[in-house]
Formats: structure tokens, C-alpha cells, sequence
């Protein structure tokens, strides 16, 4: 990665400076570990700056801005940095700017074509044995557009991770135990003696099934029965529809079987941390900063907090390092607790809960749904699924959105998606023409592709081309998906001006195979972005007519 390179070189320099003894090395350790570098907002500032200046002025008790000065002198003197970089500048408080020379560049870009799409893949998580835990949905009925965000942001997140160097696993929790209120409630709904999660498929599913549950009058055994009915729609649609691919899922029900319910209650209280109140049994979280919670009811039945409790106990055992779950809004207040779970359990990996905020939908004839409920297999018919997946993803998981059904419906570059795979398209369309052309430069190996391009738009879109391998890494350290989509958008946005200002396919044979080069990477790197998101890279697209 550009950017580890550049730390690495600010690190070096100031080891010797260090070393000289302008400040303290070990005071400073923290700051690189860290890194310092970053692009700049700005690039009239330079392609990356950093503020290790800043940082170490305390340590250092000098200026920032001398201290930036001397760490500029020091990586003037490296060899490699003068064959990087074109332009070394300090700016006010104490930034180092750094602008990238464009042979170098040129070098670098070289790379995408060689590995084409393994192009974008980092190592940082070491085969760290991950899961990631996400939609969940209660096998009651259809899933509905706020379990669609939960869908593609857990798999496009087990993407990340996998090609970031993660061992990357996707799950999902079935809650469909004989024995919770759930299934019995939904049981009665199918004898016909409830109304609860009577939805219109709800209706028409338990209408198919007559004859079956016409031989059933336990409403445990006809809960069990509908439920595992509804969820084989589920795994159809969640592997047809939203083209998300589970490795496994785990039902509730087959905990019970296994025998780890009791096996988890067992450990709770040769824990000590098992008291008896009211009747019931409870879980002593008080030296954890939590309320007591209920594990066995009066009735001697387990509650859904120790079914929860069984199933990361299981998730532990099965040795994941790194333990993700990706929940909706109303289960906020459940998130401390199950932490505090995870410290009883003596779980030493990372585990973190993410909170899906609210999905409220703007435009489009509505016509499946109950209520404020409105199904994601309409939204899914609505706009098509490459559409829904950008329009999830492109939101802060933290922020609540408005899906725009109208916006996202759109064949033209006002829609976000259309933009980006627009460009994609018209690449393709270049490099055919090309072949036709009798120019197509990727029949024969050449040592120094892009040698021919020298224009500002030309670089520039070979800079934001070198920055994918950055996005992946910090995508995979801090979740934020929405910046791929952001990325996406700003490569294209570069392509077509480089289109526009540009012509790719010209007289001079050199000049067009360098740009046909271009091209050529800035498709396999919108193609591996759009890959990561889940969302399709087409070869041809028509634009509606404005």
C-alpha cells in the first residue's frame, strides 16, 4: 500500500532523527505503530500528508513545524523517497505533504494489470478465524426492508474481511426452539386459534399447509412445523434474491438437542453466578455493571438470554478469534449485557455488536405490506438488487436512511450505481472497440505499460486507482462500508472526465495502448470494488432517455 510506504519512510527518518538524539524514540513508538499518513483532502496540498510533526511535538518539545522541517531534510536524503516523490512540502501547523512523481506512479499502476483481481487484497488479519453473525430474522413471516441493511452490510463486511486476510465465516441464528414463546404463539396462528404475525404471506403460507397442519394439535409441534416452512422461503430468498451465500446456520432448536442449554447453565453456576429469586433463576451480572437477568423461569423454562448465552458460549468453542454481530435498533439495549457476557464466558478474542439503525422508505407503489412493515422481496422486485445493495451500503450503518425507491428505479447517472457501473460499461465498450480496432494492447507483454500518459486527468485517475488496497485495509480495521461506495463513485467520476477530457483510442499507437492501459485498470479496479460490494460489473448498459 502507497500509504504504508510513505509511513514507512516518515518512521525511518525519524529514527535517525531520533537517533541524533532530537526526541525521545520510545515516546514516539505509539505514533507509528498507528501511522500518520493520509490523502489529503486537498490535492492541491500534495497526494498524502502527515501530521507525525504534530504529534511528536510534545515529546519532542519543539515546534511542530521545525520538527516537520527536519523530518522533510531527512527523507530528502533517502534514495527511495527521491524516486517517489516529486514534491516534499511542510505546511502550517506542522504537515508534511508529499506529492507523488508520476513515473512512479505510472510503476505502481503497472501492478493492477499484473494481478488483475486479486488486486485490492491486503494481509492485515493473519487468517484470524472470524464470524460474522447478521440478519437472524425470526422464521415468522418475510424479511423486511431493515433486515435487507442488516443482509448486505454482513456480507459485504465478511467480504472485506476475507480479502483484508480474515478467515471470514457467515452465520445465521435461527430462533426456533420448541420451547420459546415465539413458536408456540406462532403455532396457535397456524391452528387457527391467533392472529399474532398474521401477515398476507403469512396467511397464504398456512393456507398451502392445510392438509399438514390439519394432523397436527400441539401448537408446539405446529410452530416448530411452520417455522421451519417459512424458513426454507427464507434461505431461497436471502441465496436467490439477495445473492448472499450463509455457511452455516445454526438453529436454536438444535442447541436444545446438543444439550448446550444446559451445558451453558451448568458452567453459569458452578460459576457462582447462579442465584435463586421469585421462583426463578437468575444470573448474577452485578460485578459486571449489569442488572440480574432471568436463565430459568418459574416453569423451569430457559429464557431467550440463556439461549443467547448457549449460543456464543458455542460460537467460543468453535474457536473464532474475532466474534461479530450485526443486530437492528431494537436490540441496542441488549448490547452491554451480552459484552458482560462475553467477559463471564472469559472470552479473550474481539467481539463487537453492530447496531443497524432505522429504514424508512421513500417513493414507489407500496403494495406488499402490513402496517409500517414493508417487505424486502418488493423493494427487491422495485429496484433490482444491485440498486438495493448500493443504496443500503452507500448510508452510515450508524445512520438512520430513507431509501429512495425513485431515485434507485433511475437507468441513468443520477442514480449512484447506474454511475458507477456506467463507467464500467463503457470501458468494456472501449476495449472492444479497441480489439476491433486492431489495437488491443493486452496480447502481448509489455515492461512499462502507462509509459505514454503524461496528462493531468491521466494521473489522477492512476492515483485514485493505487488507493483501493488503503480502502480495503481501513475498511476492514473500522467497518465503515459506505466508503467503498464512495470510492467506487469517486473512480468513475475520474474515468469519465479522463474519458471526456482525453481520446483514448487515437492516431499516435503509443499514447492510445498507455491509455487503453488505463482503462484497462480502472475496470479491474471498479470490477473488485463492485465484486466486494456484492453488486454486478456489466459489460453493456443503456442510459434511459432524460
Amino acid at each position: 500500500m502507497m500509504r504504508e510506504q510513505i509511513n514507512l519512510i516518515i518512521e525511518d527518518a525519524a529514527k535517525k532523527l531520533a537517533h541524533n538524539g532530537f526526541f525521545d524514540l520510545a515516546a514516539a513508538k505509539p505514533i507509528f505503530e498507528a501511522g500518520s499518513a493520509s490523502v489529503c483532502k486537498d490535492r492541491a496540498h500534495g497526494d498524502y500528508a502527515s501530521n507525525a510533526a504534530m504529534r511528536l511535538s510534545r515529546s519532542a518539545k519543539t515546534d511542530p513545524m521545525e520538527i516537520a522541517r527536519k523530518i522533510k531534510e531527512e527523507i530528502e536524503k533517502n534514495k527511495k523517497a527521491k524516486k517517489i516523490f516529486s514534491k516534499i512540502e511542510i505546511a502550517p501547523p506542522g504537515f508534511v505533504n508529499f506529492t507523488l512523481a508520476d513515473e512512479y506512479v505510472k510503476s505502481e499502476a503497472g501492478k493492477i494489470l499484473k494481478l488483475g483481481s486479486d488486486y485490492g487484497k491486503v494481509r492485515i488479519g493473519g487468517g484470524k478465524k472470524t464470524q460474522v453473525e447478521f440478519v437472524s430474522a425470526n422464521p415468522s413471516g418475510q424479511l423486511h426492508v431493515g433486515n435487507g441493511r442488516s443482509a448486505f452490510y454482513g456480507d459485504v463486511l465478511a467480504n472485506v474481511l476475507s480479502v483484508a486476510g480474515y478467515k471470514a465465516k457467515r452465520e445465521y441464528y435461527i430462533n426456533d426452539a420448541r420451547v420459546s414463546k415465539q413458536i408456540q404463539t406462532l403455532g396457535a396462528t397456524a391452528l387457527g386459534r391467533g392472529e399474532a404475525y398474521l401477515s398476507p404471506y403469512l396467511k397464504e403460507k398456512i393456507l398451502s399447509l392445510q392438509k399438514k397442519l390439519a394432523k397436527i394439535h400441539s401448537e408446539t409441534d405446529a410452530g416448530y412445523f411452520l417455522a421451519q416452512e417459512v424458513l426454507k422461503d427464507l434461505k431461497k430468498f436471502i441465496a436467490k434474491d439477495l445473492k448472499i451465500d450463509f455457511d452455516r446456520w445454526i438453529s436454536e432448536e438444535c442447541l436444545y438437542k446438543r444439550g448446550l442449554i444446559i451445558e451453558t447453565y451448568k458452567f453459569l453456576k458452578k460459576k457462582g453466578l447462579v442465584f435463586e429469586k421469585d421462583d426463578a433463576y437468575w444470573l448474577d451480572m452485578s460485578k459486571y455493571g449489569q442488572k440480574d437477568e432471568v436463565l430459568l423461569r418459574k416453569n423451569g423454562s430457559p429464557t431467550y438470554f440463556l439461549s443467547d448465552i448457549a449460543y456464543h458460549y458455542g460460537k467460543i468453542r468453535r474457536g473464532y478469534k474475532k466474534i461479530i454481530n450485526i443486530w437492528g435498533a431494537d436490540h441496542q439495549g441488549h448490547v452491554p449485557r451480552m459484552k458482560a457476557v462475553m467477559d463471564i464466558l472469559g472470552y479473550k478474542g474481539e467481539f463487537e455488536i453492530l447496531i443497524c439503525q432505522i429504514v424508512t422508505v421513500k417513493g414507489g407503489k407500496i403494495s406488499k405490506r402490513e402496517g409500517n412493515i414493508v417487505s424486502l422481496d418488493w423493494l427487491i422486485d422495485e429496484v433490482g438488487v444491485d440498486a438495493a445493495r448500493f443504496f443500503y451500503l452507500q448510508n452510515s450503518l450508524q445512520s438512520q436512511m430513507e431509501f429512495d425507491v425513485e431515485l434507485a428505479k433511475k437507468k441513468s447517472t443520477d442514480s449512484p450505481v447506474f454511475y458507477v457501473q456506467y463507467a464500467h460499461a463503457r470501458i468494456a465498450g472501449i476495449l472492444r472497440k479497441a480489439c476491433l480496432k486492431g489495437s488491443d494492447p493486452f496480447k502481448t507483454k509489455r515492461v512499462r505499460p502507462f509509459q505514454g500518459i503524461k496528462e493531468f486527468v491521466e494521473i489522477d485517475l492512476a492515483k485514485e486507482l493505487l488507493r483501493l488496497p488503503e480502502i480495503v485495509a481501513d475498511t476492514a480495521r473500522d467497518y465503515q462500508i459506505q466508503r467503498l461506495c464512495l470510492y467506487a463513485t469517486g473512480v468513475a467520476a475520474k474515468f469519465h472526465k479522463f474519458y471526456h477530457d482525453c481520446q483514448v483510442i487515437g492516431e499516435d499507437k503509443a499514447i492510445a495502448r498507455a491509455r487503453l492501459d488505463l482503462a484497462m485498470a480502472a475496470k479491474i479496479v471498479l470490477r473488485n470494488t463492485l465484486s466486494l460490494l456484492g453488486v454486478s460489473a456489466p459489460e453493456k448498459m443503456q442510459r434511459q432517455k432524460e
